[in-house]
């Protein structure tokens, strides 16, 4: 039997490195006999003793860092205490996605709150472009301003910073984006990522800051709020959406926050995943990222993520339900606007990849839509595991998102090419670009040669990386009530992933899901044990593997995270495969 579906360059499965295993076999037995395979699991997560093991499962809100050790927390504080106590006009400018809409709602709440009639302006994607622009800041100020509080944006706006200035305002940063050699002019700069600053966890993003600046304004004003632990459901939002580091404070703070999210208490969002067929009494981080995060982030991708924050800020059930269609029906435009960037774009890689062998694919489109184009480019990384560079037409310009894979530092490439370009930033892995329509080809060219030049063997071969070997027959109830608690997952604590050889597929093989693009079958260990129903998403190209083991009993090798699955009310542990192959036979 041949599957329709094309298998693509096959993955090299790579062991992650550990603790030598002295040092696991004591922390499992420490932990009360732990499993290795998931002793190990620890120890990848540089977790080797039962202190670390214990301050790692347990930590709690107790256990997040003082505000007060933050770079210019006290100024921060200071100021907007006086703006409070003067009734000053405060304005609170975010930036248009998830991260930014919950750090603009968490500020604008509390300030709200505590008294002052605070404003909010987010920026569009289109007509102001990310971060402060001056057209941005005139338009924020427009009905008078004596603060702006930039959240998610500003520590690289040197220009933008003294136009603020010029106009007599005051002007507070909260960034958690790379400083620039210079700091913007303003009365105080949060952002751990500053030289000067001491503060231990550096990887907060920008509604982590906002948490962290109401914390201690809650320790200063003179009128308390309450109970600030109220806001981390915005802050798990921010956090998982953002794709941080789950480690240190963010571990707590995404973990404390799916507890308050789950709990259903911010209307809009109770409304949202509603809208959404979510079930919020068991949302995960995952979900949060899949499913409700694109929603609020359409708001900003084809309308004004202003939007979304007033769907966070709203108090009653009828707002909230209001504007959750809303961001539902934005949702779908957006959708409809990818499937068909989608198609074309696709159909333009295959014919230049027809042309002949490329490292890279720079494709040029006017009709693609801006707000959905560096999604597109994720998936065209994801198809062919090759640097991308995806653009429309804006303003007569080019203008686009770049997307890199591991080993390839996108940014580089194209700091290689910047004699060309009119506007370009970013990090490693992902970058925007701005350059003149009439230089794309030339770009095209320029591109490929420096991608080509950084390119090495390894590079050109995808890698999927495990935990540990951990045999089916294993998984337990008792196993599983261990492996949920190294939950939350994310960056640097992704959802382990383990290793089974010698296995013999049993009962039907199945393709599923609306375009038959998942694997369905289940499998048990060859020296006996449970069954156990495997899920592949995205695997249906391994059909023939799977069903040719069946056939002729060669052993089946599978990487695989273990799930909960819950099906017409009845809750199952079922294995997700990340990648499958035959095992050699003895």
């Amino acid at each position: 039997m041949k599957s329709r579906h094309t298998a693509g360059p096959a993955r090299t499965w790579q062991l992650k490195a550990a603790a030598p295993q002295e040092t696991i076999a004591a922390l499992a037995e420490a932990l009360n006999n732990l499993p290795e395979p998931l002793a190990r699991t620890l120890c990848v997560r540089g977790i080797t003793t039962f202190e670390a093991a214990r301050a790692w499962f347990r930590a709690g809100p107790a256990d997040l860092h003082s505000p007060w050790l933050m770079q210019d927390m006290d100024v921060a504080v200071d100021r907007l205490q006086q703006a409070i106590d003067r009734n000053e006009r405060i304005v609170v400018y975010g930036d248009y996605d998830v991260d930014g809409t919950t750090a603009t709602t968490l500020l604008v709440r509390y300030l709200r709150d505590v008294g002052n009639k605070a404003a909010y302006f987010v920026p569009t994607r289109f007509e102001h472009g990310y971060g402060l622009s001056k057209k941005g800041i005139d338009e924020a100020v427009a009905e008078g301003a004596d603060l702006i509080v930039a959240l998610d944006c500003g520590v690289t706006a040197i220009a933008e910073a003294e136009y603020i200035g010029s106009l007599g305002i005051d002007l507070i940063v909260c960034d958690h984006h790379t400083t620039l050699d210079v700091l913007p002019h303003a009365v105080a700069v949060l952002n751990p990522k500053r030289t000067d600053c001491a503060y231990p966890f550096k990887d907060l993003c920008a509604v982590g800051l906002a948490f962290k600046l109401v914390a201690a304004m809650e320790e200063r004003q003179k009128r308390r709020r309450g109970d600030v632990l109220e806001f981390l459901d915005l802050v798990a939002l921010g956090t998982a959406a953002d794709v941080v580091s789950v480690t240190d404070e963010n571990r707590i703070l995404l973990r404390e926050g799916l507890v308050r999210l789950r709990q259903g208490a911010r209307v809009g969002l109770r409304m949202l995943a509603e809208e959404a067929g979510l079930r919020l009494s068991s949302c995960t981080a995952s979900q949060i990222i899949f499913s409700i995060g694109p929603r609020i982030n359409a708001a900003g991708r084809v309308g004004n993520a202003e939007r979304a924050v007033a769907l966070m800020l709203a108090v009653d059930e009828v707002e909230g339900s209001a504007r959750a269609r809303q961001l539902e029906r934005l949702n779908d435009e957006r959708r409809e606007l990818d499937r068909e960037a989608q198609t074309t774009a696709f159909e333009a890689a295959d014919r230049l990849l027809a042309r002949g062998h490329r490292h890279t694919l720079v494709l040029h489109n006017e009709d693609w839509h801006m707000g959905v184009i560096g999604i597109v480019a994720s998936r065209l990384v994801e198809r062919h595991f090759r640097p991308t560079v995806m653009m429309t037409t804006v303003n007569g310009m080019a203008k686009g998102s770049a997307r890199s894979v591991a080993g390839i530092n996108i940014y580089q490439a194209l700091e290689a090419c910047s004699d060309m370009l009119t506007e370009f930033g970013g990090h490693d892995f992902a970058a925007g670009v701005t350059l003149p329509i009439d230089r794309v080809d030339e770009f095209a060219q320029r591109f490929e040669a420096a991608v080509t030049g950084a390119i090495t063997a390894d590079v050109l071969t995808p890698v999927v990386e495990m935990d540990a070997e951990l045999p089916v027959s294993m998984i337990d109830q008792k196993l599983w009530k261990t492996l949920r608690q190294f939950a939350p997952y994310g960056p640097d604590n992704e959802m382990p992933v383990f290793l089974a050889r010698d296995l013999v597929v049993t009962g039907p093989i199945s393709t599923v899901g609306k375009d038959r693009s998942h694997l369905r079958f289940a499998v048990r260990d060859a020296g006996g044990g449970h069954k156990r129903n495997v899920i592949g998403f995205k695997l249906a190209k391994h059909l023939d593997i799977v069903t040719e083991s069946q056939a002729t009993g060669a052993p089946l090798e599978m990487l695989y995270a273990v799930q909960e699955n819950t099906w017409n009310g009845r809750t199952s542990l079922q294995l997700e495969a990340k990648d499958i192959r035959l095992g050699e036979q003895l």
